[in-house]
């Protein structure tokens, strides 16, 4: 352990002078593979990099020097990492302040040396120039995404307040029981103390997150199998516009053009066609077309990578985790099993993650990107 932090530390021992976000992966002690973050997290950065390094280099864990910057793009890093099922680990050698608790929080498990992390008030409050009832506006906003966020993690929201007591030109970094305390840190000294030496075949889809090696409950656990009636639901298309058709039918005569976010309702299924209601008028859209709100996901506008479709529950859960990627089992409205690649993507992320896995035999040739209207419910696999 004490070689593989003086291997890490040897990685941050460049000056301080921070430039944009970069996003690489190291290999230490031989074969354990570690994803660096570096620089200042802006608004415009694309987590391009992240993506792909996950997919093609399958990293153990990720590591920060960053003093911070933009609250929600590291925000998008830290949900991006908890959706890969990558550990976050910190040394005190390396920076990790401001913004950058927020991504570092993502870690399914998380280890800290003490005094590695730092708080202050503007990790959450950078409001330079606005108005003052905009700033307050701005401040209240961020603050709820804060909290709504530091819960998904599973840190205490607690440590926001700790972290607004202090000025943006003061910083408070955290002692490793204050990181135990808030739930920022699930591994430390007095916990299990991680070994990346034992980490350098990560099982990314395991149902727990562990270290590769240890012991997972293979027995395939109950799921609901069951597909509510549709009802009402919302028109989403990724072309943001649904045509609605006389009749059921690709080639029959398209009445209107129905915006996105369009209030349906459904009364009769027909094949692959629903007969909705849009206002007073009465149509045909495909089910493709439709977010039904009966069914349990609901991703918004974001995109899901499909990679394979399977008739049976038992062969889609066993595909999913044998690939060396990260794929969850998503129950389909016609009873079979989507299998995509864990988390969901802004379109330009999703068509470009899935054109480099394409390029390199990752995922198969018809491997699509999809809205995932007809998914039901997730069915596993983290």
């Amino acid at each position: 352990m004490l070689r593989v932090f003086c291997l890490l530390s040897s990685l941050f021992l460049a000056t301080k002078s921070w430039a944009a976000l970069k996003i690489e992966v190291k290999v230490l002690d031989g074969d354990i593979k570690l994803m660096l973050v570096s620089g200042d997290f802006a608004d415009t950065d694309t987590l391009y990099d992240f993506y792909r390094l996950t997919f093609s280099e399958h990293p153990v864990a990720v590591a920060f020097n960053s003093p911070g910057g933009n609250v929600m793009k590291a925000m998008e890093l830290g949900r991006a990492i908890r959706a890969a099922g990558l550990w976050t680990f910190q040394i005190r050698g390396a920076e990790c302040a401001s913004a950058c608790s927020l991504a570092f929080m993502g870690g399914v498990k998380r280890y800290a040396e003490p005094g590695s992390i730092g708080v202050h008030k503007s990790s959450f409050d950078n409001t330079t120039g606005m108005a003052v009832e905009d700033a307050v506006s701005a401040v209240q906003q961020m603050t709820a995404q804060v909290i709504v966020y530091m819960g998904e993690m599973g840190v205490d929201p607690a440590l926001l307040q700790l972290a607004l007591s202090y000025d943006s030109n003061d910083i408070r970094y955290l002692s490793g029981s204050e990181m135990a305390q808030y739930h920022l840190t699930t591994v430390g000294d007095n916990q299990t103390n991680p070994s990346l030496a034992t980490s350098a075949s990560p099982n990314l889809s395991a149902p727990i997150p562990a270290l590769p090696g240890s012991a997972t409950a293979q027995a395939i656990e109950p799921v609901s199998l069951g597909i509510p009636v549709p009802r009402r639901g919302e028109v989403m298309h990724p072309k943001w516009a649904a045509p609605m058709r006389a009749a059921p039918g690709p080639n029959a005569p398209k009445k209107k053009d129905v915006p996105n976010g369009t209030p349906i309702r459904i009364d009769m299924v027909k094949g692959n066609w629903f007969k909705v209601h849009v206002g007073d008028d009465t149509g045909y859209m495909h089910k493709t077309w439709v977010r039904v709100a009966e069914y349990e996901e609901n991703s918004g506008e974001q995109r899901f990578i499909q990679v394979k479709s399977l008739d049976t529950y038992e062969a889609a859960r066993s595909f999913a985790q044998a690939q060396p990627i990260p794929l969850d089992v998503h129950l389909a409205s016609n009873s079979w099993f989507a299998i995509t690649i864990r988390g969901t993507f802004s379109e330009i992320e999703a068509k470009a993650i899935s054109k480099r896995l394409k390029a390199d035999g990752s995922i198969p040739d018809d491997a699509m990107v999809t809205l995932g209207n007809t998914y039901v419910r997730k069915l596993c696999c983290e």
